[in-house]
């Protein structure tokens, strides 16, 4: 598409590889273009392989790249927008700046980066690249000349000029996060928002989250954490990320700021999981799990972990397998992430063939609830019969969601009177014929957006003749609008029931239910000594001080991403675990929430906010990025929530202690 600057490479968002496009490496293209040509003003377009990562080095084609808007001393009334790599340099930028505002080469100037309303970081290391530098999209970057009189218009005193890695030495030093609304100190303390970098609200959701788990900030504000930083754990991240976390944290509950930049964070963040490092929109719940897996590594007492066998329980008591496991898991594992978020579930499997029973307890960080999935879906097609003289009609079928087009066809031919095994299924793109279906594909390859004709066919054994119109005729004759026109049947008044509405335990009553493994997800049975389709029960042997409950509202497919738009309905104060937990000896276990992620919007896109409870005042408040905001219970909606264990004969309040087990 082309955008507001005549940029005709601008492409779209949220485009999906091999289904919107397809990526080919320069001796392919060329060969294509050699055998085929290219259309008259048809560019190609044209990307780097980008390289991401700082220990393990992950090279990825760079499909979407960055805009910056670039002005001239801060005048915002002339901005130019403009897109680069994220391995473009500083100093390709600044050349690029000096063509777009002609500016002499002799010129001296200095280049800096805009944040928020009136603050300026210096970007002095022409070799930097983009992501080196942490620029993200739509950031603003200033060119400043030098004045006659040998000075600088934004000199090296001025209030909101900030320090960084990229700063002059010259400079006054700042913390990374010290970026703060001018006039607006003296925050309570918790009550911070966090800027968005540019789609990173899903960070932004999830670091509230735990900002408000209270075990866990006070293990950082009160600096226990210095102690136990573990530099030498291969499987960590040296320590950078609990020392980034936890500067971030105390910026959040020093009182002072009311929102601060997570900037610096967000780039640790990036250098250890190359999946978090860009500004596409991402899964909060990915950037939890590796929040709580990185710091949990961070912050590991175990210098050295041993090699343990793992044992089945062979009739052993639940009791002693139990005990086993969670010893074992100590072993290698013993944090304060482990102290406050691990619970242990039980895993029982059963061969079909045999009859083999495999009982496990595995450990656990958060818990991944499903969604009761609606079972049907609607498609609107249009239906094309044999009569020349009959419009096309459109149809609203219901169909099941894990279905095949036979099943479409079943469906239209209940409604139509048409036979299914005359009918043909297409998907019309761009007034050609795009796909033709086979009656056992499956119908997640049917996208709500494509355009589905569903033609009544027929065989014949005497040869037709083709005519070939006389192009003045046709124009006299033809009405082309014609072919466009069509009727609508009564099932498009059709309206699917409202959204379903759930409770938190019917979703744990999902979780807990026995199923039967895929064909592509089978388990090797030591009896039988072969891989079967075993059936799987999973059950709640102990529970942490914190659960973290998430819902798995997306669902994947080849063709189809699809967001599950189920309302769960969850209680804000005493949720009973009791009645799920097998192991007799748990007593009671009764839950207050105290922090929710929410998702507005699909797939790919949308937007993440958070909802929590102050830990100092008790008052619910509404985190949207950098704007934090009263609520009240009955507002709160979830994709995550994070449950804060009651001690009996106590206040609210939950110790960083390893679970009971």
């Amino acid at each position: 598409r082309t955008n507001e600057n005549g940029d005709s490479q601008s492409l779209k968002e949220h485009l999906i590889d091999e289904l919107d496009y397809i990526l080919l490496p320069t001796e392919g293209w060329n060969k294509l273009v050699s055998w085929y040509t290219l259309m008259e003003g048809q560019e190609p377009i044209a990307r780097k392989v980008v390289e991401q990562g700082m220990f393990v080095k992950h090279c990825k084609v760079e499909v979407y790249l960055t805009e910056l808007k670039l002005c001239e001393n801060g005048n915002m009334n002339n901005v130019v927008t403009r897109r680069f790599s994220k391995a473009d340099t500083i100093d390709t930028i600044e050349k690029e700046i000096r063509k777009i505002f002609n500016i002499a080469n002799e010129k001296e100037t200095r280049l800096w980066n805009k944040y928020m309303s009136n603050t300026f970081e210096p970007l002095n290391k022409p070799d930097s690249t983009i992501q080196d530098a942490g620029l993200y999209q739509g950031q603003v970057l200033v060119i400043e000349q030098k004045n006659e009189d040998g000075t600088w218009p934004r000199g090296p005193s001025t209030p909101n000029v900030k320090n960084s890695n990229y700063c002059l030495p010259s400079y006054t030093a700042y913390k990374n996060y010290d970026y703060s609304e001018p006039g607006r100190h003296n925050e309570q303390p918790g009550l911070c928002g966090l800027s968005n970098l540019g789609n990173t609200c899903f960070m932004n959701s999830a670091i509230q989250c735990l900002s408000n788990t209270p075990p866990l900030t006070e293990y950082f504000l009160n600096d226990k954490y210095q102690d136990e930083l573990n530099f030498d754990n291969p499987l960590g991240m040296r320590g950078e990320i609990a020392k980034s976390y936890a500067e971030l944290i105390k910026q959040m509950w020093s009182g002072k700021y009311s929102y601060v930049t997570p900037r610096a964070f967000k780039t640790q963040v990036g250098r250890f999981a190359p999946q978090f490092s860009g500004y596409q929109q991402q899964d909060c719940q990915e950037l939890l799990a590796f929040l709580l897996d990185g710091l949990h590594e961070d912050l590991n007492r175990i210098r050295k972990k041993p090699y343990i066998q793992l044992k089945d329980a062979d009739g052993r008591p639940d009791k002693v397998v139990a005990e086993e496991a969670w010893e074992n898991h100590l072993k290698r594992n013993d944090s304060i992430i482990v102290d406050i978020f691990h619970g242990l579930f039980k895993s029982t499997l059963v061969c079909p063939e045999c009859a083999k029973i495999s009982v496990t307890f595995d450990p656990f960080c958060y818990l991944t609830l499903p969604l009761p999935m609606r079972k049907e879906r609607t498609l609107e097609v249009y239906l094309v019969r044999m009569d020349p003289l009959t419009k096309p009609m459109q149809y609203k079928v219901v169909v099941p969601k894990i279905g095949n087009i036979l099943d479409l066809c079943t469906a239209l031919s209940t409604l139509s009177g048409v036979a299914a095994d005359k009918m043909i299924v297409t998907d019309i793109y761009n007034h050609r014929f795009h796909r033709i279906f086979a009656m056992d594909e499956n119908l997640s390859s049917i996208m709500e957006r494509d355009d589905i004709y569903v033609w009544y066919t027929y065989t014949f054994k005497r040869s037709f003749l083709a005519l070939d119109w006389d192009p003045e005729m046709k124009k006299r004759y033809f009405d082309d609008n014609a072919a466009e026109d069509f009727e609508k049947h009564e099932s498009v008044e059709y309206k699917p029931p409202k959204k379903p509405f759930v409770k938190l335990k019917d979703c744990i009553e999902l979780f807990t239910t026995k199923e039967k493994l895929g064909a592509e997800d089978p388990w090797y049975c030591p009896n039988c000594k072969e891989h079967q389709q075993a059936t799987k029960k999973l059950d709640l042997w102990s529970l942490p001080p914190v659960l973290v409950v998430h819902l798995k509202r997306f669902s994947y497919s080849r063709y189809m991403r699809d967001k599950l738009d189920t309302l769960v309905d969850f209680p804000i104060n005493d949720l009973d675990m009791s009645e799920f937990l097998i192991n007799p000896n748990a007593g009671p276990c009764r839950y207050n929430l105290i922090a929710v992620s929410n998702h507005y919007g699909g797939m790919g896109g949308g937007h993440y906010t958070a909802f929590a409870k102050n830990k100092d005042d008790g008052k619910w408040y509404y985190f949207d990025d950098s704007s934090v905001s009263t609520a009240s219970e009955d507002q709160i909606v979830a994709s995550i929530l994070v449950f804060l264990r009651s001690v009996l004969g106590g206040k609210n309040k939950c110790k960083a202690l390893k679970p009971e087990h």
